[in-house]
């Protein structure tokens, strides 16, 4: 079985979700990763719009600072990039999100689909209290779900927290690589989120969107 693994943060950086993917430590952070029993890439990758919108939050063990999260409740739409995986692969980044061995998902998403069936039926499926243990299904795309994950609480349940350099720049590529957007589209989009609007002034978010973006 095959879904789409919605990302509406770094992984949308096409080689950021790599290392998710192929495993080991990314250029810049502070983990290691297993990655994925089947280390074949995405067979297709397309740009979506989430009912929504993305905040951070928490301190990111991999690149400090805040952690992006979806919100279904917030205004506006999130912008995401959905990668057509296996449910195996699917799972195996979820377990890497949630700092749990690749292959534990076996228990947390069975190869029956349980928690995907819940998802995928009601909408969200809890898999654990912590951070990106909520399972979320905004919708489908050619009769494949979309599958993406969370945290429990919403933007107005818990303390912003402003990301990091290194981590919202892979964000901004990401946002190119699947949108397309423009500089300038890039800057307004992320200096409004929750969390980056707490902590960065708009003329900062401008400067590291260029710099970023410089070579692309």
């Amino acid at each position: 079985m095959v879904v789409w693994y919605v990302a509406y943060g770094s992984n949308m950086h096409a080689a950021r979700l790599g290392w998710y993917i192929g495993g080991g430590c990314p250029p810049g952070g502070r983990r290691t990763y297993p990655g994925c029993r089947d280390r074949r890439p995405p067979s297709r990758s397309v740009p979506v719009s989430l009912p929504g919108g993305i905040y951070f939050a928490g301190e990111s063990r991999s690149w400090t600072g805040g952690m992006a999260f979806y919100d279904p409740h917030l205004p506006g739409e999130a912008a995401a990039r959905a990668y057509l995986v296996t449910e195996e692969q699917f799972a195996d980044i979820a377990a890497q999100e949630m700092y749990r061995p690749a292959g534990a998902a076996a228990d947390l998403i069975p190869a029956t689909g349980a928690a995907i069936e819940a998802a995928v039926t009601d909408g969200r499926a809890t898999l654990g209290p912590g951070r990106y243990e909520t399972l979320v299904c905004p919708g489908s795309r050619s009769g494949v779900p979309l599958l993406t994950f969370t945290a429990p609480e919403g933007a107005s349940a818990t303390p912003c927290r402003p990301p990091a350099p290194i981590y919202l720049g892979m964000i901004a590529r990401g946002l190119q690589e699947a949108h397309g957007w423009p500089a300038e589209r890039i800057t307004s989009y992320l200096a409004a989120r929750p969390g980056v609007a707490d902590g960065w002034r708009p003329d900062a978010v401008a400067a590291l969107v260029s710099e970023v973006l410089v070579d692309v």
